[in-house]
């Protein structure tokens, strides 16, 4: 140990020819006095003002001996250059490796002394590994040391060749930007590590590590005044990196106008180059309508480069294509940005004609028929393209019309057995979409291509796919009324095998862990409400429907909370079912088990018509939570229940299954609180039918809210709900029965 301390006093002892013998610190600013002595300027001026203010001649601080003038020396630049001849300079430098910070802080602060103004100390100390050295104490967790290690850097950076090398340090530009955006470091470190960063950044290769970590200004600078060859180069470099949202946005707000200058005017590196670059900055919501709506990059990117028929190379068509399908992702409004110049929208005759868009049935056509002619990559993109524009009430008409009046359905329907996935995925969006406003037509045409459909919803990769939503989408938004490809697909099965997928969806057998398996649970639930919408067609789907146990799985369906769709087709289809209970159920041998409660305490037997099956479709009823329901789900649940009173009926005979259901209360808590005129009147309409059976009149006449909502709708209702209500009112003996009385006078 007594060693060790000798050898580090014999270190510290090396570094006394650049302390200032007064202020203990290395001399920044070193002059030399009459004797010889050396001092930090400011130091030795203060220590002759302080002799002079004491009344006594100055003299030299170490020697004591009076000096007869106060000149002082300049230190040369020869002590710097001879520092380094006789390798006092790497010395110093060998000494950052110490294991004493007291070592190490002053050999950094001698460095940035020896190295100031002098690029041959410069251009040694970036030799070797100095340079790697001093980076590593930017991380250094002792502040002291990472702000004397910057400002060093700083003077090395103002020497071109070290500053090449600086850059050339793996994670060096990383840690600069880090400290350059602190809010923990000091104002003198940050400062510093800025300024590095500004003399760094006139290197190309620089510039693009700033960008990778975040510092996109020196590449954006370079691109909107570089040369262009430089700006070509940015361009390249600013498609291959990963942009956050707010940086592209701020990218295509600076350089969108210029990008898209290039892409029509440059060659075709210069072309390729943009289009990289817009590939990029178009992926995010924000940026691609800047560039739509600022920049104006739909004219040249669609008709210079998509639809061009010079001679481009397909690759930079296919980039064309990509950031189209980013573009109309941002959802912006296509019908208002034209795709002609200002100066070739003439209409003829020297009146304004009307504007093509990306919307235009030419403009369409010309989509599809790339979509046909063209690759895979391309393909793709432009099917997203087409399914973007009809996922929008306010440009799915257009479409519609375009692929009408093209016939490409057949091509359209060819792709969903692609040997592509994504062209598979794209086309069977694009097709659902279109299937609102042609169903007819699909339902015609896709034919042999349904096989292929139940195929990719069959499939069970471990998980719940992308394909198989928008199979079963495409298939569950075709027109439930077409009997044809109902009995198609009641012959191949698909009922029958998607029954048990619903049932292991419902069980959560299937999970995924994906954003797909509510999509694929709503496409399941609408298909298997076709079947229930034929069940008058057909004795087969009747006996299916029993067989497979659609009323229980429906009515267990119900309770899918947070999705609307699932709960609404599943009561649409329950109501289907209902009005054939009496052929999916046998007439049981026993009489029905009694329940008190509101409803049906009066009533001795349960009826036949109405038992098992057929009445576990409305048991659970009760136990929904109804004012959770939409308007919309609430009137098909409603229309479900109402099969059991409607006519034709023993409606005595669904007021009990109603009322051991627990069904009673909901349907006049539905009509009490009815939030649509069309609500209340089936609401109003099913209480006048329960009313009917005396003693459940008898039962709700104590209740005042009954009365009350029927009060309401007799004064408020339209006309037909105000004489529903009348009628339900003399049940309740609210209203007289006049004409009875007028028949016992006649008599």
């Amino acid at each position: 140990m007594a060693g060790e301390g000798v050898e580090m006093s014999e270190e510290e002892g090396a570094f006394e020819a650049f302390v200032c013998p007064l202020t203990k610190q290395v001399m920044r600013d070193p002059v030399t006095i009459e004797t010889g002595q050396t001092f930090e300027r400011e130091a030795i001026l203060k220590w002759f003002r302080e002799c002079r203010d004491n009344g006594r001649r100055p003299t030299c601080p170490l020697t004591q001996r009076e000096l007869r003038d106060t000149e002082i020396c300049q230190r040369s630049a020869a002590s710097k250059d001879l520092v380094r001849r006789r390798g006092v300079l790497r010395a110093v430098a060998e000494m950052l490796k110490s294991g004493s910070r007291r070592l190490r802080l002053k050999s950094l602060q001698v460095l940035r002394v020896l190295v100031e103004d002098n690029d041959d100390n410069k251009e040694e100390l970036g030799k070797g590994d100095t340079i790697r050295t001093i980076i590593k104490f930017l991380s250094n967790e002792h502040v002291q040391e990472r702000e004397l290690a910057v400002s060093l850097l700083h003077e090395l950076s103002g020497h071109e060749p070290t500053c090449e090398r600086i850059g050339a340090v793996y994670g060096a530009i990383l840690l600069l930007v880090g400290m350059g955006s602190s809010k923990s470091e000091s104002a003198v470190a940050v400062d510093k590590a800025e300024s590095t960063l500004r003399n760094l950044d006139r290197f190309d290769a620089n510039v693009k590590q700033m960008a990778d970590n975040g510092r996109l200004q020196p590449l954006l600078t370079r691109l909107l005044r570089g040369e262009p060859d430089t700006r070509v180069a940015m361009a390249d470099y600013l498609g291959e990196l990963a942009l956050a949202n707010d940086d592209k946005a701020a990218v295509a707000e600076q350089a969108g106008p210029l990008l898209v200058g290039m892409l029509r005017t440059g060659a075709t590196p210069a072309k390729e180059a943009t289009l990289k670059a817009l590939r990029e900055i178009s992926s995010s919501e924000a940026s691609a309508k800047l560039l739509l709506q600022r920049a104006g990059v739909l004219p040249p990117l669609v008709n210079d480069v998509l639809f061009s028929t010079g001679h481009l190379p397909m690759k930079l068509k296919e980039l064309a294509a990509t950031i189209l399908a980013n573009l109309v992702a941002s959802g912006a409004d296509f019908r208002s940005i034209p795709l002609d110049d200002d100066e070739d929208d003439d209409g003829g005759g020297g009146g304004r004609g009307r504007r093509r868009t990306l919307l235009s049935e030419d403009v369409v056509h010309s989509q599809l028929h790339l979509i046909s002619n063209t690759g895979p990559a391309i393909g793709c993109r432009l099917l997203s393209v087409l399914a973007g524009l009809t996922s929008s009430r306010a440009t799915v008409a257009d479409v519609v019309a375009a692929v009408k009046s093209s016939g490409a359905t057949i091509s359209l329907i060819q792709f969903i057995e692609a040997a592509h996935r994504d062209i598979r995925v794209e086309s069977l969006k694009l097709l659902r979409n279109l299937a609102p406003y042609m169903g007819a037509e699909l339902a015609d045409a896709l034919g042999g291509s349904l096989s292929s459909l139940l195929r990719a919803i069959s499939s069970d990769g471990g998980g719940v796919t992308e394909e198989q939503a928008a199979a079963v989408g495409l298939l569950g938004d075709l027109p439930e009324g077409d009997s044809s490809l109902t009995r198609q697909l009641f012959d191949l099965g698909a009922f029958r095998a998607l029954a048990p997928k619903l049932a292991e969806l419902r069980r959560g057998t299937i999970r995924g862990g994906n954003r797909y398996v509510t999509p694929l649970t709503e496409g399941v639930v609408k298909v298997m409400y076709r079947v229930t919408c034929a069940l008058e067609e057909d004795a087969e789907y009747v006996e299916f429907a029993r067989e497979a146990g659609l009323a229980p799985l429906f009515v267990e369906l119900l309770h899918t909370n947070g999705m609307d769709t699932v709960q609404l087709y599943s009561a649409m289809a329950l109501e289907k079912l209902s009005l054939q209970s009496s052929h999916l159920t046998a007439i049981p041998g026993a009489a029905g088990r009694h329940r008190a409660g509101f409803g049906c305490a009066c009533l001795g037997r349960r009826p036949a018509a109405a038992a098992a099956d057929g009445g576990k479709a409305v048991e659970p009823a009760g136990g929904v939570p109804w004012t959770t329901w939409t308007g919309r789900l609430l009137k098909a649940a409603l229309a479900a229940l109402s099969t059991l009173v409607c006519d034709g009926v023993d409606a005595r005979e669904g007021v009990v299954v109603l009322g051991e259901a627990d069904g009673l209360r909901p349907v006049v808590d539905i009509m009490v609180e009815s939030r649509t005129e069309a609500l209340q009147r089936r609401a109003v309409w099913a209480v006048e039918r329960i009313l009917r059976v005396e003693e459940i009149a008898g039962e709700v006449a104590a209740d005042q809210t009954v009365a009350s909502a029927l009060v309401e709708a007799y004064r408020n209702g339209d006309p037909r709900t105000r004489q529903t209500a009348e009628r339900a009112l003399r049940h309740l003996d609210r209203i007289p029965n006049f004409s009875a009385a007028f028949q016992s006078k006649r008599s």
